[in-house]
Formats: structure tokens, sequence, C-alpha cells
């Protein structure tokens, strides 16, 4: 069990899970970092890339794996998500795909997880997604499509691409589905980030932060899924 771990604010339920990369070059150096009380940091589970998965602090407990995050207007997402690590080397270490094995075992504990808490669908999350100025996983190479295959989390299909929209739209589009993105009408730095997080998660084929009519697309798909449409779309 990790030592980096307090409690949840009274009554606060758990409704978002959390899923991050743990970016070091093995299992063994990722579990000894979590364990460290001088790292600061923690996650309800670690799952090796061979399927094996380490219970690390109990989901009624608040882990300290989200950082600065916001989603959908509210910050300090450890204090009701639920995380999960999954050992992978990450963009800096030589990022490869997750294996066939530890997918599998991620959809079961997620499968399990969601059984216990009203987490919803729009609530899946990737670390990038709630704090997409500092983070990347678990990135491009994530099957989220296999995921949500298996009725965790959305996926948005593959549409026909649109008009492209102004960018104040897009920057409204993304904020209605949960983004922390400002409404500045420019593509700005933030903007762009979040442009990336989203293609990482929702169009991995493309992650150049461009506003294009694929995106645009895959993101009121998403809000369709979740909202019953755009108006105007």
């Amino acid at each position: 069990m990790s030592p980096n771990v307090d409690a949840r604010p009274a009554g606060q339920p758990v409704d978002t899970l959390i899923l991050h990369y743990t970016g070091m070059q093995s299992a063994a150096a990722a579990l000894e970092r979590l364990c460290d009380p001088a790292a600061k940091v923690s996650a309800h589970y670690l799952i090796d890339e061979d399927g094996g998965v380490t219970a690390l602090v109990a989901e009624e407990a608040r882990a300290w794996h989200a950082g600065v995050s916001a989603w959908r207007g509210e910050a300090g997402l450890n204090d009701r998500s639920i995380g999960i690590e999954l050992v992978n080397p990450g963009h800096e270490f030589g990022y490869r795909p997750f294996p066939e094995a530890q997918m599998t075992c991620l959809i079961a504990l997620c499968r399990d997880i969601l059984g216990r808490h009203p987490i919803p669908s729009a609530r899946v999350l990737g670390h990038a997604d709630v704090a997409p100025l500092r983070k990347q996983d678990p990135g491009e190479l994530f099957d989220w499509a296999a995921l949500a295959a298996a009725g965790i989390g959305l996926w948005p299909g593959d549409p026909a691409p649109i008009a492209v929209p102004a960018v104040g739209e897009a920057q409204d589009l993304l904020q209605r589905y949960g983004y922390e993105v400002p409404r500045t009408g420019v593509l700005d730095k933030e903007t762009k980030a979040v442009l990336v997080a989203f293609q990482r998660h929702f169009r991995p084929g493309d992650v150049s932060g461009a506003l294009d009519g694929e995106t645009a697309a895959r993101l009121k798909a998403l809000l369709t899924l979740v909202d019953g449409g755009v108006p105007g779309a």
C-alpha cells in the first residue's frame, strides 16, 4: 500500500475515473515512486504490462494522482476520482502500445470500479484530458476505442469531416464537453494544448493540435452522445 493518501472531502462521491501511464523505465521504479513518501504521488491501482494488478490505495480514500486538474469546471479531481496507473515508459523513455494482457486486466478492473461507483461514461478520462498543459498520458497509443467497446468511456466513431468551426465556437464546444479552455477566439497556446489532449484521446491518428474538420466532427459526435446534440450542427 502507498503511504501517499488522505481522506476525501466528507460526502464527496467518486464520479470520475482517470487513467495514467507511469512514464518510467520499469514497473519496479514506478512502484517504488508510488510508495515513496517523499514523492507525494500515488494511485489507487497499478497495472503491469503482463496484467498484474497492485492495489495501492483504498477506493474510499484520496490518492494523489491527478495533481492540478479540472473537468467541467471542477478543480482538484483527486477529491472525486479513482486513478489507475498503467506501466508504460511513456513519451520520454520509449513510448509503446499497451499490451493485450494489460488492456484485458484494465477492462476487468474498470468494470469492477464502475459497478461500485456512479461514474458517467463522459468522466472516464486520461490525465492529459484533465491537465492538458502538463500531461500527455496515457497518450495516443492507448486504445480508447477498445475500452469504449467494452462499455467503459465514450468513443465518437469515425464521422465524416465537417466545416471547420471558428476558434471561438471550438473553444465553446470543448468547454461544453468538459475541457478547461479559454474562450479567447484565438488559437493560442492553451487552446492548442487542449486540442492535442482531445486528439490524443479521440483522434489518435493526428495529434498536431490543428483545428480541422475531422477533429470538429468527432467533438460534435461526442456532444451528441452526452447531451443529445449541438444546436445548429
